[in-house]
């Protein structure tokens, strides 16, 4: 760069390499006599790295892999179609003999699953409609069905306005949430049904029932958010991934509140008539039937023998409590996605072409099986992330990856389990595990136990006795550790006298060594806009061949020539030692890891967990669990960090609903007996006990509680117009079961689509079964209980 007057003017002289051939005349000596050119001691060529950092394959054929991610805020589903669209385009244009597949395209399983989704939800509000016209009349079945449609359109709208987009969660969400959609305007319209056809002015009634269950039902509403509300805030990856869950329930019964006091009254008084009164006619009693009178007495049974009542109920939790050790715990459930995966290592230290052979030749084999219609296979580190909750394997010249399409997800069991078995009948020095992918976050080792302490030795012969535990068990497999085995590692020592008098020093034999067999790196050439490095190394006859380091030849810049190694190398050691090292909170921290074989792996954790923890650990040394444990744990943790500021918000709104403490404990004593409900229908279906499940029974609190205050708030008005206590105890709970009921009726029957959705199932079958009972709790318990803390005494005449 000169400086011309005021300007700066670059210098670039001529002379720069524009191919690869003109290295070859590189004068290397400057004797005019004797010429001697680089091509003439070297051969230059321009090549891909060797060895390669990655390989990546797909059906058997070399491939390059392109990865496409959707912009911040895009749909997923346009972009998939796009780049289809253009991919047909270009096909016409590829070269000869190019052929191009897709690994995963997003946009397909979306599209799939939204419509599932909608197609579910649809089903679900048929059904809901449905039961209420049978069980609540034609009128009012399709008062409420109008409304329902009108919250779910208004829901829509509003995630529309806040961005909240159309996925599985959400749209399981709805699901979810739609039975209670319609419990505010069931308590509403049976309200104004009983009033108006009792004769009873249409906007007056209105008035009063919209007035005397206004504020109930919005405590009631909050109630069923707040239960939400905890993985709504939880800071957890789990929590971000289940966020929209909360978000699309809050809107929705918030909204069903606003439908079901200004919708619902005023289609209500359009389509309610009064009954003609015949002159001398008897009033007509709305609770006479037959089924009214039977609960009526089978209450007023119970409410007698109360204490019997409340032993038979905590018989039942007891029981439900020992059986809840039988149900399966479990995190997320498997994809049902049409693909799986294959992890394979080799043993440490595995030339990364060794590694593409033996990922050849099961790639051939899995080709070969029925329904199989792809393979992609990336040897030397693990696939691009092309799923949320996918976490790849770090780089490893060992490490194999295989990402299985099939035609069909039902034969994914079938196909893991015959690629399984002949991986570890034909690879026995291997390690690898075969498997679904998950639904939600977590991936890694399923069983993970880590152990930190000051040294390597000490932490490596811990792991093999856990690994030795996990081997005896039988029902483990891919058993390794994250250091992986110990590699051979050649010492040349140096002779330090013999090395000082020729000048050589220690950076000068690595220098050496490294150009004899990695090749060190010379130089850089630019092409067009790329940047290639320049490798000097030896040719690769005595690159493969380490029994002749002696005979290396190193500069002597004392001698002023080439010497051999042996001149001031004494011997080669070799030696093992660790080619991996992790340290977790700055400790050196080594991690034993296996998947189970079948079954969840919490049956395999809950037999080698004791023995693991039994082994005897120096002193410094500690022991913690990760895999799914620990993913189990930490979305557990989230929850439960949020638990209490929602607890407790639910047992104030409920406190400030009645504006006294006996009537919210008569409602919270009825949430441990859910769990009756819950175990056997976890039992009774085979579902394991996940984080969907949990989430499940914290919103199942809320409904419960829900329901109770509707309850306890019509014990109160019937007592205010002057009833005595026992008759108004027992009057309001009949008056409230058709409510309850075809609340309860309309959330169970709604969730029976999510039972065909392997993600929210265990979710679906904890909500149905402990709903089921909870009404039950509801109808019964709530007035037990209520009776025994107000101790109101039985009266014989209340049976009507």
């Amino acid at each position: 760069m000169i400086v011309a007057g005021t300007d700066y003017i670059p210098i670039q002289p001529s002379g720069e390499f524009t191919s690869v051939d003109q290295f070859g005349d590189l004068l290397i000596n400057s004797d005019p006599k004797k010429l001697i050119y680089l091509r003439d001691v070297a051969k230059i060529t321009r090549g891909y790295q060797d060895p390669p950092v990655y390989i990546q394959r797909f059906n058997g054929k070399p491939a390059l892999a392109l990865g496409i991610s959707c912009v911040e805020g895009g749909n997923v589903v346009t972009m998939g179609d796009a780049l289809a669209a253009r991919f047909k385009e270009l096909k016409s244009q590829a070269p000869a003999g190019i052929e191009s597949g897709i690994m995963a395209l997003q946009s397909v399983s979306v599209t799939k699953a939204v419509n599932g989704f909608v197609i579910n939800l649809l089903e679900a509000v048929a059904i809901v409609i449905i039961v209420l016209l049978i069980f609540m009349g034609l009128r009012s079945g399709l008062i409420i069905g109008a409304v329902l449609l009108i919250t779910i359109c208004a829901t829509f709208i509003v995630m529309k306005s806040q961005g909240i987009m159309l996925e599985r969660i959400s749209l399981g969400a709805l699901i979810i949430a739609l039975g209670m959609l319609v419990d505010n305007a069931i308590v509403v319209t049976e309200g104004l049904m009983v009033k108006i056809h009792a004769g009873e002015d249409k906007i007056k009634s209105a008035n009063e029932v919209v007035g005397q269950s206004m504020y109930p039902l919005l405590g009631g509403t909050l109630v069923a958010i707040t239960a939400f509300g905890v993985i709504g805030l939880s800071d957890d990856s789990t929590g971000e991934f289940c966020r929209s869950l909360f978000q699309v329930v809050g809107i929705s019964l918030l909204l069903s509140w606003v439908t079901a006091i200004t919708v619902t009254p005023f289609l209500c008084t359009m389509f309610f008539h009064a009954k003609p009164k015949i002159e001398g006619e008897k009033e007509e009693d709305p609770y006479a039937g037959a089924f009214f009178r039977v609960y009526k007495k089978f209450l007023s049974i119970c409410l007698r023998f109360r204490w019997f009542t409340v032993a038979v109920m905590i018989g039942l939790l007891a029981l439900a409590l020992y059986g809840f050790q039988f149900v399966d715990k479990t995190f997320f459930p498997p994809s049902t996605m049409p693909q799986f995966m294959v992890n394979f290592w080799l043993p440490e230290g595995t030339d990364i072409r060794e590694t593409e052979k033996t990922a050849a030749v099961i790639e051939k084999h899995i080709l070969e099986l029925d329904h199989v219609t792809d393979i992609s296979t990336i040897v030397g580190q693990g696939a691009a992330r092309f799923l949320l909750t996918f976490t790849a394997e770090k780089n490893n010249s060992c490490y194999a990856y295989f990402l299985v399409s099939v035609d069909d997800a039902k034969w994914l069991s079938k196909l893991m389990a015959e690629v399984q078995k002949y991986i570890d009948e034909t690879q026995l020095n291997a390690a690898s595990v075969v498997q679904a992918f998950e639904m939600g976050p977590g991936g890694g080792a399923k069983i993970e136990a880590r152990f930190s302490g000051p040294e390597g030795k000490v932490l490596r012969e811990i792991a093999e006795q856990a690994e030795a535990i996990m081997y005896a068990d039988g029902g483990a497999r891919g058993i390794r550790t994250d250091w992986r085995q110990m590699i051979p590692v050649v010492k040349p020592i140096l002779s330090e006298a013999q090395a000082r008098r020729v000048g050589i020093e220690r950076p000068d034999l690595c220098k050496t060594m490294q150009m004899s067999f990695d090749g060190t790196k010379a130089g850089i050439y630019r092409e067009r806009d790329e940047l290639l490095d320049i490798i000097a190394r030896a040719p690769e006859n005595e690159r493969d061949d380490i029994s002749d380091m002696n005979n290396l030849q190193i500069w002597s810049p004392a001698a002023e020539k080439m010497i051999p190694l042996r001149q001031v190398v004494s011997g080669f050691d070799t030696v093992y030692e660790d080619s991996i090292r992790f340290r977790r909170d700055r400790r050196p921290t080594i991690t034993a890891q296996c998947d189970q074989r079948t079954g969840p792996a919490t049956l395999l954790l809950s037999r080698i967990k004791p023995q693991i923890e039994a082994i005897k650990l120096p002193q410094g040394y500690s022991m913690e669990w990760g895999g799914e444990f620990e993913n189990s744990n930490d979305a557990q943790a989230g929850i439960a960090a949020n638990a209490p500021l929602f607890l407790v918000t639910m047992v104030l709104i409920v406190i400030f609903l009645f504006n006294s403490i006996r009537q919210p404990l008569v409602i919270w004593c009825t949430v441990p007996f859910a769990l009756i409900g819950i175990t056997a229908g976890l039992l009774l279906t085979r579902q394991p006990f996940g984080f969907m499940a949990l989430l499940g029974m914290l919103s199942l609190v809320g409904m419960q509680i829900k329901n109770a205050i509707v309850l306890v708030d019509e014990i109160n008005t019937q007592l205010k117009i002057g009833k005595l206590p026992f008759t108004a105890v027992l009057d309001s709970a009949v008056s409230r079961i058709r409510p309850v009921s075809m609340a309860a009726a309309t959330t169970v029957l709604g969730m029976m689509p999510l039972l065909l959705d392997a993600f929210f199932k265990s979710m679906a079958v904890t909500i149905m079964f402990g709903l089921t009972f909870a009404c039950i709790l509801t109808m019964i318990i709530v007035p037990v209980f209520y009776v025994m803390f107000f101790k109101i005494k039985w009266v014989k005449e209340a049976q009507g």
